[in-house]
């Protein structure tokens, strides 16, 4: 290979209707370095690495270069077999399936005329022990953390001779736990010499273990930094254009009120099991205030978000949820929303869109009722409505018809706050409100955030960034198996977050 590079991408192009997704890109990628692409949500990435894998195998122009040889994959079963594999955010994994039925899914070994599930199951225990995942193979996927899922995709990955894994933001949904065992495993496949292609928006992690980074602004290369070159501020000026001194946006003349909402003693027991999920849980959020929710994954922040948005069909609580000091009994999310709380999922993909609806159904499906005229939904008002949100909160798109599945992660997310906007809610809960967009669009998020609570908002930010969480809360509540562990007013730092997190 010529001066050890693996892949050459030459010229790329791609075009959508309307959009120039990849203009003449060109990048080198040499032979068992950790190469991440970096850039804001829409630069292109995905799709240039979607071109490599042969996801899409035609419609672009330009050479895909595999070891001194022109490729042209008509799909990913061709790009694997020349040593190239692609792991997605989402995960491809079958939940029923077990472990070894996962990793061996659709690549079965057989014994004659049937399978042998022997070899199946001592195969997967060396790529288990390869990736550094101790658990038993027939362990049923769906009963591991999302941390222990992208583990066997990986396992799943290697189970063929690997020269090239692309990763695409391969810890965006881990805890820091999780994301630190992951890049020590991309280091070890570094070391056996495994070229790792990673797409992250945590530049944390670029920093910590890039040997190259290729920055990608509107479809186009702009820069390829190595060495020292390689810094978040270096990084992030060439990603958006410019400068963002302060990616956590001041804010100026803070006016913090009474009490909005208080929450005495709330406890949720699993219904059936009786297994306490939130144990006598008490803290309150006031007018124009940002109150941070931290703790570790599975610490039961997002289920102290559910209750207090009347989302516990699994659940039986007791305890009080007060309103500007009147206490509040939901039956269901449709009451939390009349009384102004507002909950905008994690999972904005899964819970918080309809991926396959145009951005103003999005828009206006949580409060349909007031577009309703005679029985009928007023189109004219529904347009006025989504115009008004795709400009406020500069939603790129060309079009309001446009399908919400097809933008960015940044744009997806502003859709989905825009949703709960038009609800006119007192009491905003904003669960992992900036997961996998890039920074330009987090800045973006932040202000609005500012600009909401200025206005007199009172919102409620459950977070795994802790940076984030310093950088954007007035208070900290942190949160550990349920309980809740302390208060942060003041000393709000990652110290203090993480050891009231693992305090017993």
């Amino acid at each position: 290979m010529k001066n050890n590079i693996i892949l050459e991408l030459v010229n790329v192009t791609k075009e959508f209707p309307g959009v120039k997704a990849l203009d003449n890109v060109n990048i080198n990628i040499k032979k068992g370095e950790i190469h991440f692409l970096c850039g804001e949500n829409g630069a292109g990435k995905s799709t240039l690495m979607k071109i490599v894998s042969g996801v899409y195998s035609s419609g672009y122009s330009g050479n895909i270069i595999l070891k001194g040889e022109k490729q042209n994959f008509k799909n990913i079963a061709e790009s694997k077999k020349k040593g190239i594999a692609i792991i997605y955010q989402e995960l491809a994994l079958v939940p029923e399936m077990s472990i070894y039925e996962n990793i061996f899914l659709g690549a079965e070994r057989k014994k004659g005329m049937f399978v042998d599930f022997n070899e199946h199951i001592m195969e997967a225990e060396k790529l288990l022990k390869e990736v550094g995942l101790k658990v038993n193979v027939a362990e049923k996927v769906k009963n591991l953390g999302i941390g222990k899922q992208q583990l066997v995709e990986i396992a799943k990955a290697l189970r063929e001779k690997v020269d090239i894994l692309i990763l695409d933001e391969p810890t965006a949904a881990l805890n820091e736990d999780d994301s630190k065992n992951l890049l020590k495993l991309i280091e070890t496949l570094k070391n056996t010499g495994v070229t790792c292609i990673m797409i992250s928006h945590k530049l944390k992690e670029v920093t910590a273990i890039a040997d190259t980074v290729t920055v990608i602004r509107d479809g186009k290369n702009i820069c390829t930094l190595t060495g020292d070159e390689i810094s978040e501020d270096e990084i992030i000026k060439n990603m958006v254009g410019r400068q963002i001194d302060n990616i956590y946006p001041a804010r100026e003349n803070k006016n913090i009120g009474e009490i909005s909402l208080e929450v005495e003693n709330l406890t949720a027991k699993e219904q059936g099991t009786n297994k306490e999920i939130l144990k006598e849980i008490s803290f309150n959020v006031k007018t124009g205030e940002i109150v941070g929710i931290s703790g570790l994954m599975g610490a039961g922040r997002t289920e102290l978000a559910l209750a207090i948005f009347g989302n516990t069909p699994k659940y039986k609580l007791s305890g009080k949820i007060k309103i500007d000091n009147k206490e509040v009994h939901f039956r269901n999310t449709k009451d939390a929303i009349k009384k102004g709380i507002a909950y905008v999922t994690e999972d904005r993909k899964g819970n918080g869109l309809v991926l396959g609806q145009d951005i103003k159904t999005n828009i206006t499906l949580a409060n349909l009722e007031d577009l309703v005229v005679n029985g009928k939904v007023d189109e004219n008002k529904e347009v006025e409505v989504a115009e008004y949100y795709r400009k406020s909160l500069t939603i790129k798109t060309g079009s309001i018809e446009q399908k919400t599945g097809s933008l960015s992660g940044g744009n997806q997310q502003k859709v989905s706050l825009a949703k709960w906007l038009y609800t006119d809610p007192k009491i905003l809960i904003l669960d992992e409100p900036t997961r996998g967009i890039d920074v330009g669009a987090k800045f973006e998020i932040y202000s609005l955030m500012n600009e909401l609570v200025a206005k007199g908002m009172s919102i409620i930010m459950i977070s795994s960034e802790l940076l984030e969480v310093i950088g954007m809360s007035d208070r900290v509540y942190v949160i550990a198996e349920g309980e809740l562990k302390g208060e942060l007013t003041e000393d709000i730092t990652e110290e203090n977050i993480i050891s009231l997190s693992v305090k017993e």
